[in-house]
C-alpha cells in the first residue's frame, strides 16, 4: 500500500456566511490519481486551491503533506524517499509532516509547493508571442535547470505531450487543446510530485479533451506523479482516476472506485456530457460565397470559381474533384493564400482566432499563410543536398544544432518512416531514394514547417500503384500522428475513394455536390468518369 502523501482533516471553508466546504477529510496516497466530481458550485475548485496552498486559508481543518526533506539543503521529496540519500548534497532524507496552512510553516510550505504544480481550465499562462519550445525553456530556467542540457530536456517534454509537430509554433497561434498540452509540458518541467488539474478540459471539444486526458494520465505514470483532477463530467473521472470523490454541497457524499462514485453521481444528476461526441474536431476553414473572376482578352470575364460555400474541420481529409477547368486549382490557391478571392469570405482558424484570407497584411492573410502547407504535384527536392539538409537549412529553417536532427527524424516519422529508416536516410541524397520515399520526404518538408492545414495538389500524379499506396499511408499516418488537416485536389478517383472523408465535386467553377466520398462519387456523370479515370 503506497504511503499517504496528503492528509486532509475536517476541512471547512466559509465565504461570508456561506459554507462551501464542510468537514472534508480524506487521504491521498503517493502516486494516486484521485478525481473530484460534482456539479458546479459543489466546492471542487475551493478544495483544489486549499490542497495546493493558494489564495486564503481554510476556516478550519488542516492539509498535511508527509514528505522527505534534507536539512542541509532545500531538497524535498515524497515520503517513500525517507532514509535515502539527498540527490543534491548526499545527506539523509528525513520524514517531516508539513501543515500547509500553519503560519509557522511558511518556509516548509514554499518547499512543498515547489514540488506541486497546477493547471486551470481557462488560464493557459503561456508566453503568447514565444514559440512552444521557448515556453518550455522558460519553465526550465525558472527551476535553474542546467543550461547545457535545457534544449534536449525541453524537446523531451514536448515529445511527451505529443507536440513535436508544433515545437516551433508561436504559442498564441495554437488551439486550446494544444495550449493546454504546452501548459502540461511547462508543469512537468518542474518535476512535480503532485499535479492539480482543475477542470483542465472543460472548454475543449470531446475529441481534444480525450487527448489531453490521455496526456495527463500518461504523464502521471511516466513521472510517478500523483494527481488531483476535478470535473463535473463523469467520463473524465472514469477515464483518468484511480479513486474518486463525489462532492455535494461542500461535503463528501461518496468516496471509492470511480465506477461506484459515478453511479451515485449520474443517478441523481443530469449529466449530459456523459456520452462522448464522436467525430472530428472543430472547423478550421470556412468559405462563404467565394468567387474568383479573371479578365481574358479572348473570353472576357472568366468565372474560375463562382460563388462556392463549404467548410473543413480539423483532422479531416477533404477532397476537391472535377475535370480540368472546373476551378479546383484556383480554389486551392485561394485557400493557400496565394491569390485573393474577388468576392466572398474565406476564413481560417489560427489558434483561437479566425483570420480573414481576403485581407492582406501580417495580422491577416500573412499570419494564416504561415500555417498552411502546400505540396505541388511537381515538388522538387534539392538534389545535391542530403535529406537532413532538405528538411532544415535548405528551406530556410533555423534550428539549434542539437534540435535539427531530432526534428528531422520526428517529422520523417510523421510522414510514415520508421525511426530506423529515418536515421538511415538522413545523410542520403534524393537520387538515392525510391519514388515513394522521395514523396514522403517532400511531405516531411511541408510538415516540418508545422502547418495546421496541408493542401496536396494532385499528390499521386502518374505514380505507379505501389508508390500511390506509400503516399496514401504517409498521409493517413501524418493525420493520425500530427493532427493535420488535409485538403486533396485530385483526378485520381481511386485515391480519393481510399483516403478522403468528404469530397466536393466542382463543375464550371461551382460546387455542385458535397458530402461523404462514396455518395459524391456515385453521382459523377459519364463525361466526368472518363475525364477523371
Amino acid at each position: 500500500m503506497p504511503l499517504p502523501f496528503i492528509t486532509v482533516n475536517n476541512l471547512c471553508m466559509d465565504f461570508d456566511s456561506t459554507r462551501v466546504l464542510n468537514n472534508v477529510s480524506f487521504e491521498i496516497p503517493e502516486g494516486e490519481i484521485i478525481g473530484v466530481i460534482g456539479r458546479s458550485g459543489a466546492g471542487k475548485s475551493v478544495l483544489m486551491h486549499l490542497l495546493r496552498g493558494i489564495e486564503q486559508p481554510p476556516t478550519q481543518g488542516s492539509v498535511i503533506y508527509h514528505v522527505a526533506v534534507c536539512n542541509k539543503c532545500d531538497y524535498t521529496d515524497v515520503p517513500s524517499r525517507v532514509g535515502k540519500k539527498c540527490p543534491k548534497c548526499g545527506s539523509n532524507l528525513i520524514a517531516t509532516d508539513v501543515d500547509l496552512w500553519d503560519e509557522q510553516n511558511d518556509g516548509m510550505k514554499s518547499r512543498v509547493m515547489q514540488r506541486t504544480a497546477i493547471m486551470f481550465q481557462r488560464t493557459f499562462a503561456l508566453y503568447g508571442n514565444d514559440r512552444v519550445i521557448e515556453n518550455v525553456l522558460h519553465a526550465l530556467d525558472d527551476i535553474d535547470y542546467p543550461t547545457e542540457h535545457a534544449i534536449n530536456r525541453a524537446a523531451d517534454l514536448i515529445d511527451q505531450v505529443k507536440l513535436s509537430h508544433r515545437m516551433m509554433h508561436i504559442a498564441r497561434d495554437l488551439s486550446g487543446g494544444e495550449k493546454q498540452r504546452v501548459v502540461l509540458a511547462r508543469q512537468l518541467a518542474k518535476n512535480p510530485a503532485m499535479l492539480f488539474a482543475d477542470e483542465p478540459t472543460g472548454t475543449l471539444d470531446p475529441e481534444t479533451a480525450r487527448l489531453v486526458h490521455t496526456m495527463l494520465t500518461e504523464a502521471a505514470k511516466k513521472n510517478k506523479m500523483g494527481m488531483v483532477v476535478t470535473s463535473h463530467f463523469s467520463n473524465v473521472i472514469e477515464a483518468m482516476a484511480d479513486r474518486a470523490i463525489l462532492l455535494v454541497d461542500g461535503q463528501i457524499a461518496k468516496i471509492g472506485p470511480p465506477v461506484n462514485v459515478i453511479r451515485s453521481f449520474v443517478r441523481d444528476q443530469s449529466n449530459e456530457a456523459y456520452t462522448n461526441v464522436q467525430g472530428f474536431g472543430e472547423k478550421v476553414l470556412v468559405a462563404r460565397d467565394v468567387s474568383k473572376r479573371y479578365f481574358s482578352v479572348d473570353r472576357g470575364v472568366v468565372k474560375a470559381v463562382n460563388v462556392v460555400t463549404f467548410d473543413v474541420v480539423q483532422k479531416e481529409i477533404f477532397g476537391i474533384i472535377g475535370k480540368s477547368g472546373s476551378g479546383k486549382t484556383t480554389l486551392s490557391r485561394m485557400m493557400a493564400g496565394i491569390i485573393e478571392p474577388t468576392t466572398g469570405e474565406m476564413n481560417v482558424r489560427i489558434g483561437d482566432d479566425w483570420i480573414d484570407m481576403t485581407k492582406p497584411g501580417i495580422d491577416q492573410r500573412g499570419r494564416a499563410k504561415e500555417y498552411i502547407g502546400l505540396l505541388h504535384q511537381e515538388y522538387d527536392l534539392y538534389p545535391h543536398r542530403t535529406v537532413l539538409d532538405n528538411l532544415t537549412d535548405a528551406i530556410g529553417l533555423e534550428f539549434p544544432k542539437e534540435l535539427a536532427k531530432r526534428k528531422a527524424i520526428n517529422t520523417l516519422g510523421m510522414a510514415g518512416f520508421t525511426d530506423e529508416k529515418s536515421k538511415e536516410i538522413l545523410n542520403r541524397y534524393p537520387g538515392e531514394l525510391s519514388n515513394g520515399e522521395r514523396h514522403r520526404v517532400a511531405l516531411a518538408q511541408v510538415l516540418i514547417h508545422e502547418p495546421t492545414i496541408v493542401i496536396l495538389d494532385e499528390p499521386t500524379g502518374t505514380m505507379d500503384p505501389i508508390t500511390k499506396q506509400d503516399v496514401k499511408q504517409s498521409i493517413l499516418h501524418a493525420r493520425d500522428e500530427s493532427e493535420e488537416t488535409f485538403i486533396v485536389v485530385s483526378h485520381d478517383m481511386d485515391f480519393v475513394r481510399d483516403i478522403c472523408d468528404r469530397v466536393a465535386l466542382m463543375r464550371g467553377g461551382k460546387i455542385i455536390q458535397i458530402g461523404k466520398t462514396a455518395d459524391v462519387l456515385a453521382i459523377l456523370n459519364e463525361e466526368e468518369r472518363r475525364s477523371l479515370a
